[in-house]
């Protein structure tokens, strides 16, 4: 018979929770055998009247068999007793639950209490940015994996660019939506988060709160850095959420009809392909936690997100990307559903992971997880400008890179990835369910995480002062 995981957890050792309960009961068992012992007594010994007599008899079942009494008894004392604990804990602790983990049992916060909190065995990194990051972040948080997201800071539209222009500070966009994504339970004040204020005229129209927020704590504290902290404590995540670079960066981009496009924001707007992308100052310093997490990470992942915005951003920070080519954990880059008007207008699977595979450069991609429901394409209606990315031009793809082909869309949304289905794709990488080949092959090594090799800054050749 197997015991259910939440009893075994009960049954650990070192809980406290069972030598007071036992105590507790044997207490229980002792106070009713002594008030038993002297309702016996009364009733042998000492002299009631007549009538008080009849009530006595009449109330301890004289009148009846000694064990049917005795079932009786013990049937309305257990009964008592598992109903007054029921109600107690409706009435104390299960408040004290809904206040404290809202998907956690009682028995995990108390083995977390005594014990602390479970290291997981797996370190995933996400590298990305905007609503595609987060679909994946929120698809990820409901498994025990150690999870950071590494966040580009180059947003300049909207509510964002107003704040960057007005404070000078890196983007705080992406950086709200992720910690949204991570936190613990998407409750008031995760919608406080992304509450946006749209009164027409108002100074405040377009702006979200939580950039604002972020952004008053960048000033409280004098640093992003310690308001991205902050925030992330506020909103209780599930793993971290690190900006690839503190610097103010600006993305630009070059057209092969020689023109320079200025601002992610203008990009969408481009008149001609992109030849490529650039961070202006070219050369920030990333984040150092960021850097560390990439080293120390047991799989790291591209995407999903705008490949052009969302993505390659993180690559043209230079340290972040020395420690992505430098790590020894899989590189797995996720396709997106569809092309995005204005960015990658009529690409295909093959064009996505050419951008990727030319900017981490050759040989360092090692997977790709790609949709193959072609719900997808019935989704697109013929006022939409988009096209569905499937695997099909990845057919004679290099053997190097291993293609993964499954079902990830929303059923609700079939242009959007599903979190759930995203996160489970992922994890049989984890679990090595990707690859069945021979031992010392290069897919095995996909499939084998945790015992991957640390890698320190040194080892990647990336200097820091």
């Amino acid at each position: 018979m197997t015991i259910p995981r939440g009893w075994r957890t009960w049954l650990r050792p070192g809980m406290h929770v069972k030598r007071w309960a036992a105590l507790f009961l044997l207490g229980t068992v002792l106070t009713g055998l002594a008030i038993a012992m002297g309702l016996v007594y009364s009733y042998r010994y000492v002299p009631f009247p007549g009538p008080v007599s009849g009530v006595v008899q009449a109330l301890t079942l004289q009148f009846l068999p000694r064990e049917l009494r005795f079932v009786i008894v013990f049937s309305v004392g257990i009964g008592f007793m598992v109903y007054g604990f029921y109600r107690f804990s409706r009435g104390l602790i299960m408040p004290v639950l809904a206040h404290s983990k809202a998907d956690k049992q009682l028995v995990q916060i108390v083995a977390e209490h005594r014990f602390g909190r479970r290291h997981p065995e797996v370190n995933v990194v996400a590298l990305g940015g905007g609503t595609g990051l987060a679909t994946l972040l929120r698809g990820l948080k409901q498994h025990e994996l150690a999870i950071t997201a590494i966040v580009t800071v180059a947003d300049d539209g909207g509510s964002t660019g107003k704040i960057r222009s007005a404070y000078d500070i890196p983007a705080p966009g992406d950086i709200r939506n992720c910690l949204v994504a991570l936190a613990d339970d998407e409750s008031l004040v995760s919608r406080l988060f992304q509450y946006r204020f749209n009164h027409a005229g108002s100074e405040l129209d377009g702006h979200s709160f939580g950039n604002l927020f972020i952004t008053a704590l960048t000033k409280v504290t004098g640093s992003f850095e310690r308001a991205v902290i902050e925030s992330a404590s506020v909103l209780n995540i599930r793993g971290r959420v690190l900006p690839s670079t503190l610097a103010n960066v600006r993305l630009d981009a070059e057209l092969t009809n020689g023109t320079s496009i200025e601002g992610e924001s203008n990009i969408q707007y481009k008149q001609a392909p992109i030849l490529r992308m650039r961070l202006s100052p070219d050369d920030p310093a990333a984040y150092l936690p960021a850097v560390t997490a990439i080293l120390n990470a047991d799989l790291i992942v591209l995407g999903p997100g705008s490949l052009y915005t969302s993505i390659v951003p993180n690559l043209l920070v230079p340290d972040i990307l020395r420690a992505v080519r430098a790590s020894s954990a899989p590189r797995v880059y996720v396709m997106n559903v569809a092309t995005q008007t204005g960015e990658t207008d009529h690409f295909t699977a093959l064009d996505h992971l050419e951008i990727i595979d030319k900017q981490l450069g050759s040989g360092k991609l090692d997977a790709v997880l790609i949709n193959s429901n072609t719900a997808s394409a019935a989704a697109i209606g013929p006022n939409l400008t988009i096209d569905p990315v499937l695997p099909d031009t990845l057919n004679h793809l290099d053997p190097r890179i291993r293609v993964i082909a499954r079902d990830m869309v929303s059923a609700q949304n079939p242009l959007r990835h599903d979190p759930e289905k995203l996160a489970s794709a992922l994890l049989e990488l984890t679990n090595g369910g990707w690859f069945h080949t021979a031992p010392g092959s290069e897919a095995q090594r996909l499939g084998n995480l945790v015992s991957a090799p640390r890698r320190d800054l040194t080892a990647a050749g990336i200097s820091w002062e």
